[in-house]
């Protein structure tokens, strides 16, 4: 990243941080688990809209390192490798969707 492009995402970070978390306080626990998507997409759609693709970036940035510590936790209360843990999450995908 430039100076600039860093300047510009960390303007609207403190904006994305609370819609994701507002989402995520929304979706753990929903049922049926479908909606989460559902949720999910209702979120990147308001955040393109408001904030453009910085805005999306951001938010893939933030969710991608929560998620990255997220599976270093569990690797380390399970006795797992990262890499066993991200296999379980790779296998779970396959597992919803057989057909690719």
């Amino acid at each position: 990243m430039d100076e600039d492009e860093d300047r510009r995402l960390m303007v609207v970070a403190p904006a994305i941080s609370l819609l994701t978390v507002t989402m995520l306080r929304k979706v753990v626990g929903l049922e049926p688990a479908e909606r989460i998507p559902e949720e999910a997409l209702a979120v990147a759609d308001r955040v393109l809209e408001e904030y453009g693709t910085d805005g999306l970036r951001v938010l893939v940035m933030s969710l991608t390192g929560w998620a990255a510590v997220e599976i270093e936790r569990d690797a380390q209360l399970s006795g797992r490798t990262y890499e066993a843990v991200v296999d379980d999450i790779d296998l779970t995908c396959l597992e919803a969707n057989p057909d690719g």
